[in-house]
């Protein structure tokens, strides 16, 4: 019996029954994944108990001798996997790392320059109800209507028209390669700082997969548990002459005590991600997106962009009706390959004529499945239910036939080891 087990019964409940939703669920939600017995133990480890304001060398507790060794190994790391001057690994989240960047480049008060949440941008990137948008002067650019595909004459024309002090790229919905070069050629042009949110694509970018925003911005920040597989949290690289500035703004211009077990796991994380396997892993990751599109787009579906060059993709369902004649939305969709033990989550696609808690989209990512061990031929299985739920989608016989075969592909693809299992107070098998 687990410690939690004795202790806490009710909490124990949840967490096992979070375990087996894992377990014999197919997770599609293009921000998730699973990580490694080693991150998991780290994340669970004695540092937790540790009080480490400042940073190596230059706490304001003592005793932390052994927690700087953790840090310094996570800061050298992640130098190392994308080739950054400077790193800052204590953000909490990729939220707290945006504000911290902005503070690094800017004061509250100036204009930024981000792209709109409703276009495949993210809250942070100047949304009214982020404190970004608070707290700054924010402008939006977006995708082209008629494809989908980042107007990147409109950033420019925004930036020449509005003089931003600071240009924020990166998205949280948007399935294309971005091109930094680009944005930074623009942000010098306007006198402005590029300040890049590499959060959905940093596992790619550190494959050599996507492009490297890292010569091209002022700073960078990403979290770590999407594609990069590790504890939930954030971090922020930058070139030398901002390292001063960005270690400032996150403490104490934002946190107080770092979380030390998580900055451990993010150490575990950032090696990981160093070796061969993982390269190997985020190709496939890849392919298994290109494939799901494609067996998607062959059952007549269709796709913000027409496809996708990353991890994830975006369903469009304009135009597509339920049986009776009702429109297809995000929010009908979710829940219906909810029922079969599919997760993805409703989201906005550019012009969405919805109100953003129902939408008109449904966001789809690879990057979990692909930790499990699911390649192409999975994926296009997976295509076809996702397909046949959105022809039917209230169709409960339908609905019961395809989560049996979902639950079967799960138990193929096994997610927790035992050594995992028992941690968690879950016997294995």
């Amino acid at each position: 019996m687990s410690a939690i087990q004795r202790q806490d019964p009710q909490l124990y409940e949840a967490i096992v029954a979070e375990q087996e939703r894992q377990r014999t669920q197919l997770e599609l939600i293009a921000s998730e994944n699973y990580v490694s017995d080693a991150v998991l133990e780290a994340a669970g480890s004695v540092l937790t108990n540790k009080y480490a304001e400042g940073l190596p060398g230059k706490r304001y507790y003592g005793g932390c001798e052994w927690v700087d060794v953790a840090e310094n190994l996570a800061r050298e790391r992640l130098k190392q996997l994308f080739g950054a001057e400077h790193a800052n690994v204590q953000p909490h989240s990729g939220a707290s790392a945006n504000l911290a960047a902005y503070l690094a480049v800017s004061n509250a008060g100036d204009t930024m320059l981000g792209m709109s949440l409703a276009h495949g941008g993210h809250l942070t990137h100047g949304h009214p109800v982020s404190a970004s948008g608070r707290l700054w002067k924010a402008v939006q650019y977006g995708v082209r209507l008629e494809d989908g595909l980042l107007d990147y004459d409109e950033v420019e024309r925004l930036a020449k028209e509005h003089r931003p002090r600071f240009i924020v790229a990166g998205a949280s919905a948007y399935p294309r390669r971005l091109d930094f070069e680009r944005f930074g050629r623009i942000a010098e042009e306007v006198g402005a700082d590029l300040v890049v949110d590499m959060a959905h694509i940093a596992g790619l970018v550190a494959a050599k997969l996507h492009p490297d925003p890292v010569p091209h911005a002022a700073v960078v920040t990403s979290t770590t548990h999407k594609t990069l597989r590790g504890p939930r949290g954030g971090v922020i690289l930058c070139r030398g002459a901002y390292a001063d500035k960005v270690d400032k703004s996150v403490f104490p211009g934002l946190q107080g005590g770092p979380l030390m077990h998580i900055i451990a796991a993010k150490a575990v994380c950032f090696g990981e991600a160093l070796g061969e396997d993982f390269c190997d892993y985020a190709k496939r990751v890849v392919e298994n997106a290109r494939v799901l599109a494609e067996t998607l787009l062959g059952r007549g579906l269709s796709l913000v962009s027409g496809g996708t060059d990353t991890h994830l993709l975006l369903l469009d369902l304009r135009g597509h009706a339920a049986p009776g004649g009702a429109p297809l939305t995000g929010k009908l969709v979710e829940e219906a390959l909810h029922r079969v033990g599919i997760t993805v989550n409703k989201n906005a696609v550019p012009g969405d004529p919805q109100k953003p808690w129902v939408t008109s989209g449904v966001r789809i990512g690879t990057p979990a499945l692909t930790t499990r061990g699911m390649g192409v031929a999975e994926m296009r299985r997976i295509g076809e239910w996702i397909a046949r739920v959105l022809e039917r989608p209230v169709d409960e016989a339908l609905a019961r036939d395809t989560a049996r075969e979902v639950r079967e592909l799960a138990h193929a693809f096994p997610l927790f080891s035992s050594r995992a299992e028992g941690r968690s107070g879950v016997r294995a098998g």
